[in-house]
């Protein structure tokens, strides 16, 4: 038998992790020593008083059962209670927040709850993948959004076309971004909702990185901004500010009109979380939260190291981030991303994300995650300067 894909399946580009992923698994089979700044995956283990509050909920019978698709009404109100202390917004657990198994799940479903054939969505350029795949599964067509940094990298709304506006449903925004590490201020996000009330189009602002800032900096939620609630809904995870990327578990929230549409396509697609993840996610927004500062101190460390042993090395170009575990450099001139990465990948044994992977706008970039060790990261350092 032929197997034939469907178009949607085909026009989607190769998921960037994936191919990654076979490269380091050939250069392991090979024995070599990698470094892997590629995929952002936080190195530090979940903190203990989470892992416990998981372990003792799993000894619990009652909670194997299928969860309910709208999760735990102690997690909602967990959620909500963090939302007002962490960003001065008031949610209504009942009706604006929607537990996700991972924000990823929400996003990706989207655009298949207001997204119609033929139909818009603004997305960033360079940015992380789903916005895009999850638009093409849906049959919608992207615009793409520039970041650019003469821009600072955000992107310019005033420069969409009105024949695009006028089709357009739905704008992914993401900050502090993936994979650029900028930030964005109240103005942005008050243009961003006063372009999306008068253009009524539905904002879903990615804000999985709120929690990882650094010299001082503390991120705002874009729905702190006046009228968001109207226009959009925010995603957020427990993911990189617990180091529980492998639980599952984040959320969408906001406008209730909007969570309902999410919630009736994951209703038809998928189950609720695993009743002891949800127990453990209400440990983690409500108990001891010290371990957040200790986490950014350490991974500005680590920035400090990358950024400052790059400039010598190999007299990088890079705007310093306020935020994220992430650091966009631009390539040396010779090369390109994709090049450039295979460089550092066959000379130096060293994994970085090529920065068309996350589109065309990201050529000429490429992503280094601060997810290993200090030491590694100065060892990666010696390599570049001694290899290159």
């Amino acid at each position: 038998m032929k197997v034939r894909f469907s178009r949607r399946l085909e026009n989607l580009p190769p998921y960037l992790f994936v191919e990654i992923d076979k490269a380091k698994r050939k250069a392991r089979q090979e024995g070599r020593d990698l470094i892997d700044l590629g995929v952002g995956d936080p190195d530090l283990p979940t903190p203990r008083h989470i892992i416990e509050k998981l372990h003792e909920a799993a000894k619990d019978p009652k909670n194997h059962k299928y969860a309910l698709d709208q999760g735990m009404p102690a997690l909602r109100q967990a959620i909500a209670d963090w939302y007002r202390k962490r960003f001065n917004v008031d949610l209504n657990p009942e009706t604006e927040i929607l537990p996700l198994i991972g924000s990823k799940e929400g996003i990706a479903h989207m655009p298949l709850a207001f997204v119609n054939s033929g139909d818009y969505v603004l997305a960033p350029n360079p940015s992380y993948p789903p916005y895009r795949g999850s638009t093409i599964l849906a049959d919608g067509m992207i615009y793409d959004m520039p970041l650019l940094e003469e821009n600072d990298f955000l992107p310019e709304l005033n420069k969409i076309p009105l024949p695009v506006r006028k089709k357009a449903r739905l704008m992914f925004l993401n900050y502090p971004n993936n994979p650029t590490g900028a930030t964005a201020d109240e103005s942005f996000y008050q243009k961003a909702v006063d372009f999306a009330s008068k253009h009524n189009i539905i904002i879903a602002h990615d804000a999985a990185y709120s929690e990882m800032s650094f010299d001082g900096y503390k991120p705002m939620s874009f729905l702190e901004v006046e009228g968001a609630k109207e226009v959009g809904v925010e995603f957020h995870s427990l993911s990189k500010a617990y180091n529980m990327t492998g639980w599952r578990i984040g959320w969408v929230c906001g406008n209730a009109d909007i969570i309902s549409g999410i919630a009736k396509v994951k209703s038809n697609i998928d189950s609720g979380i695993f009743s002891a993840i949800q127990i453990a996610g209400i440990e983690a927004l409500t108990g001891p939260q010290d371990h957040i500062q200790k986490m950014c101190a350490m991974y500005q460390e680590r920035r400090n190291a990358l950024c400052q042993g790059l400039r010598a090395s190999i007299n990088a170009d890079f705007v310093v981030p306020k935020a994220t575990f992430y650091v966009w450099v631009n390539v040396p001139k010779k090369y390109d991303s994709r090049s450039f990465s295979s460089l550092l990948l066959e000379k130096c044994d060293i994994v970085a994300t090529p920065g068309v992977g996350f589109g065309s706008s990201g050529e000429g970039y490429i992503r280094f995650a601060l997810t290993v060790p200090k030491e590694r990261i100065h060892e990666a350092l010696r390599r570049i300067k001694e290899r290159l």
